[in-house]
Formats: structure tokens, C-alpha cells, sequence
């Protein structure tokens, strides 16, 4: 059965760069068993209304200023899958979750850095889906909960974004220089209470982690966020691995966590 994973997809550079984080998953994707297609829920898609993609060609969507050239010309043009639209349609209706068909909505940074690295091919259908850092952690879960069965049919479910993402905080001038406590700290907790699948306390993380708000900024959630609907699609077998962790620029942590 296909694992779900919660993957950093840290700054748009890292699109350009050959470093630590991007040979590990480049190796992912070569040692991954093949899927069928990729369902992939994206920090920088946000939607008070579950979203679905259904298109044909995905267009490659460049949704940050200020970088060098040449990343604007990357282009992912993944194809989409009607039938796991569809599918995710079922699943939703019989779950009794909101949600609506977008057509027309290109694949944004947070999908096609990581997609790129992990299957540069652009060979495998993807159905791209937005999240809601309004909804509480529980209701999160639950809809990656209601897609448990996509697995099974040799489904990739992914959440793109990052444990500790503040770009208030960060230093690009630092790179991989010293790292932060409080980084540290945070995802030690998340480490721990992930590893023992303890969903009250990790659903009340802004309360109960150290330096939640260093590491979550309330402006940020979305990028911490992905990981409870990656964790909701493993709900059948509640087991949290650690694959990969490193930083950049103080504190940007680059996680990759498999569930099921």
C-alpha cells in the first residue's frame, strides 16, 4: 500500500541548486515503487472551499518576484487524472466534505519544486488540491482522512510545505551556517509527539510546542498545515518515519515525513 508524505519544498531556489536536501529527493523518487498518479495538497493553494483539480495539461505557475531568471523558465507540465478527480469527487460526497472542481489553476511552487526532483519526467498524473489554514487541525485530518482509500490503489498523497517555515526569522545570507534553538526545538516536539501518532496534542501545537510561534507564525500555518492532511491519509496505519531532516538560513527546515 502507497505511503502518504509530508515534504518541505523550502525556497524556490532550491529548483536550481544540487545540495543535500535535492539529491535525497531526487533518490526518493528513483527508489519510491511507481505510482499510479500523485495527490498533492499545496501550502501556497489556500481556499475556504475544499479545491480539486481537474485539468488536462497543468501550466507551471510562478508565484514569487526577485529570483534569477532562469527559474522562471523551469516549466512541469504535468498531466492530470479525471479519474482520480472523480474519484476524490466520490470520496468527498461520501464523507460529506464541501468541495469544488477547479478547471483552469497551474501548479504552483510548492507542487512542482518537489514534483520536479522526485520525478523530473513530468510522467505521472497529478491531481493538485488546496488547503485551509482556517479550519481547525482536526478537520484538516479528516479530510485527508477521507482519501485513505487513494492508497490503495497505488496513489501518492503528499503535503507540501514546512515544519518551520518563518520568513521573518530566516537569514539567506547564513545558508548552511549555525542553526537555530528554537528551530530545533519545534521539530524535536513534532518529531516526538508524530512518532507516537498523539493527534490531541499535535492538533493543539500552537499552545503546547515550544517556540510554535517563532516556528508557525500565525501568518504562516499553511505551510505547517499539510502535514494533518498527510497524516490523515495514513489514518489506517498511524506510523510516522522521519526520512530526512536539514536547514537553511537559520531556521527554514527541509522535513520529509512518510506515514502508513
Amino acid at each position: 500500500m502507497m505511503p502518504s508524505f509530508f515534504i518541505a519544498h523550502g525556497a524556490p531556489l532550491l529548483a536550481m541548486e544540487d545540495n543535500e536536501y535535492t539529491q535525497f529527493l531526487t533518490e526518493l523518487g528513483r527508489t519510491l515503487v511507481r505510482p499510479k498518479a500523485i495527490v498533492l495538497l499545496s501550502a501556497h493553494w489556500e481556499s475556504p472551499v475544499q479545491k480539486v483539480s481537474d485539468v488536462d495539461v497543468y501550466s507551471t505557475i510562478y508565484d514569487f518576484g526577485g529570483f534569477p531568471e532562469a527559474l522562471y523558465q523551469i516549466q512541469y507540465p504535468a498531466r492530470g487524472d479525471k479519474h482520480v478527480a472523480k474519484e476524490i469527487q466520490g470520496l468527498f460526497t461520501k464523507h460529506r466534505i464541501p468541495y469544488e472542481i477547479e478547471k483552469r489553476r497551474g501548479l504552483d511552487h510548492g507542487a512542482w519544486v518537489i514534483l520536479r526532483m522526485l520525478y523530473p519526467e513530468a510522467d505521472i498524473p497529478v491531481v493538485a488540491m488546496s488547503v485551509n489554514s482556517r479550519l481547525t487541525p482536526e478537520e484538516q485530518y479528516k479530510i485527508g482522512k477521507a482519501l485513505v482509500e487513494l492508497r490503495e490503489n497505488d496513489i501518492l498523497i503528499i503535503g507540501s510545505g514546512g515544519t518551520v517555515h518563518n520568513l521573518g526569522a530566516v537569514n539567506m545570507a547564513a545558508d548552511y551556517g549555525a542553526v537555530d534553538d528554537w528551530a530545533v526545538d519545534f521539530d524535536e516536539w513534532v518529531a516526538r509527539h508524530l512518532q507516537s501518532w498523539e493527534l490531541d496534542t499535535l492538533f493543539h501545537y500552537d499552545t503546547l510546542a515550544p517556540t510554535a510561534r517563532l516556528a508557525v507564525p500565525p501568518y504562516g500555518k499553511e505551510h505547517f498545515i499539510p502535514i494533518f492532511y498527510a497524516m490523515g491519509a495514513a489514518d489506517d496505519k498511524r506510523t510516522a518515519e522521519l526520512l530526512h531532516r536539514s536547514y537553511r538560513y537559520g531556521n527554514l527546515s527541509h522535513s520529509v515525513w512518510q506515514f502508513g
